[in-house]
């Protein structure tokens, strides 16, 4: 498919304007042991406390024990865990190869951050372009699109801007609107939906998530690009940054168990995902 490039000024996007708290870097083990040692303790900064003779057997023996174990804590580690740099949304926008090209069709209510609750992963299903992918949905009249579409080269489409409903999931388990904590609060305008089957009759998910689909094909692909990955590992830190908090991470299957559109080797990244927000286990 001959993919349709669209021109827009994106200077007022909202996903580059009105930023909310961000998050910190996360840091290393031992520094984030030792600000939190320290933050117990009182930081113990103006000199030893009665018990300094306990103290220092106590970490003597346990040093001894344990060659392995985490060093002792200095003052210096809680201090560069503090130091750590937290990178604004911009900084981490201008790291990933993206275009901006959203769509007023594309967009069903409002989705301020308080709204916000998921991001939830997608495939394809097709080997095409992420404009490409934009360009067929714009075509197919369906009104459905999910916020990013990330292609295996890294290369990122922005098709729905962050504070507005996209219909990424569509309908879900009966019951899912309870389990997740998304209910149908009339935000979104339900345009060109249309009745769920028997038994998916919950349609709340898209009015408090992000949708980022992936060009993947599960009868065809064996694995993810790295360079697929490290481009959603940005995405998620990028959405983070932009609300100013951890979203929970899902894929579709999690909403509706019969979805077929997230393969199978993408679960042990979904995993990492869940743990560390990025796709790699460290």
């Amino acid at each position: 498919m001959t993919a349709v490039t669209h021109t827009h000024d994106v200077s007022n996007e909202t996903c580059r304007g009105n930023w909310q708290p961000m998050l910190a870097r996360p840091v290393s083990r031992r520094s984030a042991i030792a600000a939190l040692s320290l933050l117990l303790t009182g930081c113990a900064a103006d000199g030893p406390s009665e018990d300094t003779g306990a103290a220092e057997t106590s970490e003597a023996s346990y040093d001894k024990a344990d060659d392995s174990a985490v060093p002792v804590v200095t003052e210096r580690d809680a201090d560069e865990a503090a130091a750590q740099p937290t990178p604004t949304p911009e900084e981490i926008l201008a790291t990933l190869d993206i275009v901006v090209d959203t769509h007023d069709e594309f967009c069903h209510g409002e989705k301020g951050p308080e709204f916000q609750r998921y991001i939830v992963m997608h495939d394809t299903e097709s080997d095409a372009s992420p404009e490409a992918i934009v360009s067929w949905w714009l075509d197919n009249g369906n009104l459905v699109a999910t916020h990013f579409v990330v292609g295996k080269d890294g290369h990122i489409v922005q098709a729905v801007p962050l504070d507005k409903i996209a219909h990424h999931v569509g309908h879900g388990d009966a019951g899912n609107n309870e389990l997740y904590g998304t209910p149908e609060d009339g935000r979104d305008d339900l345009v060109g939906t249309t009745p769920g089957d028997a038994g998916c009759d919950d349609y709340g998910m898209n009015a408090w998530s992000v949708g980022i689909e992936m060009v993947h094909q599960g009868s065809v692909d064996t694995d993810y690009p790295e360079a697929q990955l490290v481009a959603v590992d940005g995405l998620v830190a990028y959405i983070d940054a932009y609300y100013g908090f951890e979203s929970d991470i899902i894929d579709h299957n999690d909403w509706r168990a019969a979805n077929t559109d997230c393969s199978e080797e993408f679960q042990p990244y979904l995993s990492n995902y869940q743990r560390t927000r990025r796709h790699s286990e460290g």
